[in-house]
Order: C-alpha cells, then sequence, then structure tokens
C-alpha cells in the first residue's frame, strides 16, 4: 500500500518535468518530429563547419568592372570666347565745318576710299592761295639775298687789297698813318657787310620754308573737309547727317570688316603653352554654326584680373555670315595623348578627397588611381592617370575600398 503514492509522486514528477522543462521536447513527440531532430541538428552542425571552413578566405563583394584600354585622345584645348570684326573703326571730323554731303545709311557696303562726309569748305581755298603767293614772294626774295651776298664778298676782296696796300706803303714812309687806319676800318665794314648779307639770304630761306608749311597746312586743312572710306566694308552706322555742324572729334561713321573675322577667347595659364601660332582650330557658333581657322596670335602678357592669355583665331567670312560679337566654344587642336573614356559616374574620391577610379587588381582585390580629367563628354569623361589596360569598377565602387577582395562581372568598352 506504501508503493502506490510513491510510484504516483515518481509520475507526476515526470509529468511536470516533461510538460515545464521538455515542453517543446513533448509537442515535437506528440507531432511525430521527435526522430528528425537529431538529423537536422547534426546537419546544421555540419552545415556550420562547412561555413566556417569556407567564409574566412571566399566572402567577396560582387561588382561590375569595365575591360577599358587607352585610346589615342586628341586633347584639344577648350575654350568659351566670341567673334570680333578684323577690323573696325570709328571716323571723326578734325576740323569744323557743315555737312553737305548726302548721308549713307547703315548696313550699305563701302569701298576702300568712297566719300562718308564732305564738308564746306568756307574759306580755306583762299587760305591756301594766300599761302601760295607767300611762298612765290618768299622765292622771288631768294636771288636779291643772294646778289647781296656777293656784292658784299666783292667789297671785302676790295677792302683787303686796299688794306694791303696801305699796310705796304706805310711801311715805306709813303703814306700816312690816317690812311692805314681808315683801310682797316674799311675792310672791318666789308666783313661786316658780309655776314649781314648771309643774315638776309638764311631769312629768305627760312621765309621760302615758312611759306611751304603754310601751303602745306592750308592744303591739309582742305584734305580734312572729305572724310573716306579706310577699307572696304560696312557701314555700321549711318553718316552724319547732310547740313549738321561738326566739330573735330565729331562722329562721322563707323565701318567695320567681316570678310575675315577673328574669334578670340582666354585660354588659362596652366594650358597656354599648349597653343601654338598656326594650330588649326574650330569654333562652334551660338547657332550651331561651326567654323575652322588658324591660330594668328597668343599673348605674350597675362590679364592682370584673369591671370589668362588672350587666343585669336582667324576664319574666313566671305559671305559675311558671321557677325561681330557671338559667343563661341572654341577648340584648338593640341598634341595628342593617350587616355580612357569611362562613364562619369565611375569617379570617385578616396578618404583623401582625392578624384580617382577604383580598379580589379590581378589578386582580386581593389585598387585606387588617381587620375585626371581631361573633357567632359556627353557620353562620358576623358581621364588621364590609368595604365593602358585596366579594369575599372563601374558598379559598387563607392561600397568598397582599396584592398577588399571582390567577385567582379567583367562588360566590354563597347557594351
Amino acid at each position: 500500500m506504501k508503493l502506490i503514492p510513491l510510484i504516483t509522486a515518481i509520475l507526476v514528477s515526470l509529468g511536470l518535468y516533461y510538460l515545464v522543462i521538455q515542453r517543446d521536447t513533448l509537442l515535437a513527440f506528440a507531432r511525430g518530429e521527435a526522430a528528425q531532430a537529431p538529423i537536422e541538428s547534426a546537419a546544421t552542425a555540419s552545415e556550420q563547419v562547412a561555413q566556417a571552413e569556407v567564409e574566412p578566405g571566399e566572402h567577396r563583394i560582387g561588382v561590375v568592372a569595365l575591360h577599358s584600354k587607352a585610346q589615342v585622345f586628341d586633347s584639344a584645348v577648350i575654350l568659351r570666347g566670341m567673334t570680333q570684326a578684323v577690323r573696325q573703326v570709328d571716323l571723326r571730323a578734325e576740323t569744323s565745318s557743315t555737312v553737305i554731303s548726302e548721308p549713307l545709311r547703315k548696313g550699305v557696303q563701302v569701298a576702300k576710299g568712297d566719300v562718308l562726309c564732305k564738308l564746306d569748305p568756307g574759306t580755306r581755298p583762299a587760305a591756301l592761295l594766300e599761302a601760295q603767293a607767300r611762298l612765290s614772294e618768299a622765292r622771288a626774295n631768294m636771288p636779291v639775298s643772294e646778289a647781296r651776298l656777293d656784292e658784299a664778298y666783292a667789297k671785302l676782296n676790295e677792302a683787303k687789297m686796299n688794306l694791303t696796300a696801305s699796310e705796304k706803303l706805310s711801311a715805306g714812309g709813303y703814306t700816312s698813318d690816317t690812311k692805314l687806319a681808315a683801310s682797316r676800318a674799311a675792310e672791318r665794314a666789308a666783313v661786316a657787310g658780309v655776314a649781314s648779307a648771309k643774315g638776309g639770304l638764311e631769312t629768305a630761306r627760312a621765309g621760302i620754308e615758312s611759306a611751304i608749311a603754310a601751303v602745306a597746312t592750308a592744303r591739309k586743312e582742305i584734305e580734312r573737309l572729305t572724310i573716306l572710306a579706310p577699307f572696304d566694308g560696312l557701314l555700321e552706322s549711318d553718316t552724319a547727317e547732310l547740313g549738321s555742324l561738326v566739330l573735330p572729334g565729331d562722329h562721322c561713321a563707323t565701318v567695320i570688316q567681316l570678310d575675315t573675322i577673328k574669334v578670340v577667347g582666354f585660354v588659362p595659364e596652366t594650358q597656354v603653352n599648349r597653343v601654338i601660332l598656326g594650330a588649326p582650330a574650330k569654333a562652334e557658333l551660338a547657332t550651331g554654326a561651326q567654323v575652322q581657322g588658324k591660330v594668328t596670335f597668343v599673348s605674350r602678357s597675362a590679364d592682370q584680373a584673369t591671370r589668362t592669355f588672350e587666343v585669336e583665331i582667324s576664319v574666313a567670312n566671305p559671305d559675311l555670315a558671321i557677325r561681330d560679337g557671338q559667343t563661341a566654344n572654341i577648340a584648338i587642336s593640341a598634341q595628342g595623348s593617350s587616355a580612357h573614356k569611362l562613364p562619369q559616374s565611375a569617379l570617385t574620391l578616396n578618404k583623401n578627397g582625392q578624384l580617382g577610379l577604383r580598379i580589379v587588381r590581378a589578386d582580386q582585390t581593389v585598387g585606387f588611381v588617381p587620375v585626371r580629367l581631361l573633357r567632359d563628354e556627353a557620353d562620358g569623361v576623358w581621364v588621364a592617370g590609368l595604365p593602358e589596360t585596366a579594369d575599372v569598377i563601374i558598379t559598387g565602387q563607392d561600397y568598397v575600398i582599396s584592398g577588399v577582395a571582390v567577385a567582379p562581372s567583367y562588360i566590354e568598352a563597347n557594351q
């Protein structure tokens, strides 16, 4: 009778143990999963061991790399500039008078020597005649001055002869001292007469020169009455109106030459040595038109404000299609070099903020190569600094750093 309570206590204890401690095992046994549990546990343990053996050497990050090969890059110097007329001049009056010519309207084609403005001569022709008369008078006085000089020389010779005779007679006691003194005085007077005649001759010559200058001034003043076109070109402004009074410096017309045009840009000091005289260049205007020419000028001094150098390109413009002042994108040919063309998104920065590309090295790890940006185009960028061939990471480069093992998927550059 005492065994029954003991057995009951043992059974109750076992029941509580399985209900509380081994509840999950009991439920699994009730579902029929008890036999599989050891097998699965063993399989899980085997996988963990296997994974522990694989992960340390084989865990790699997937990236996409591009097989890139260097190409010959026409490293043109790219500038932004504007067109300028090869010649442009503002013609202004040099004298005061009234305009007596009919005005020409802007846009008219003019040839070298065409009359643009003609001014009223006024009394200028009379002033020229007066100057010419004075010149004739001065020239007429020239022979008189020359004759006076010859007469003075003759008197001087006579005085010298008389003085010599008087000195000889005085030495022999045949003439008085008074006569000798008079001969000496006459000789000195003859010398003074020669000097005076020479001065008169120089005055006559100066009068001629002055009269010639007066004639030239009067003629120049008359020439200033007619303002001519200095070269073939177009009128950029109307000429002075008929009847208007112009003073020295007043505007007559503006003439512009466009059959040859300049495209002017400014090159940075870092690239100025790549621009040489005679180098071919092309420019794309704001209208979309493209023109070609050659470099005709490279400044030797930098702009003090921008530290850039002026460059001029001469372009033929026979049909006058290119206008003065149009903006243009300029490309000047320079010596070619090897470069890679890659998607712009492939560029990245290292921890020091340096621009470059991440590549896949031979041991399937990541490397960083600093590059220099040469040109930005719509379908990619040209960079320098990579080796001849390189596997450039173009997808996932921002999630890896140098030395990280990767599992790259490769694509060709033409894909």
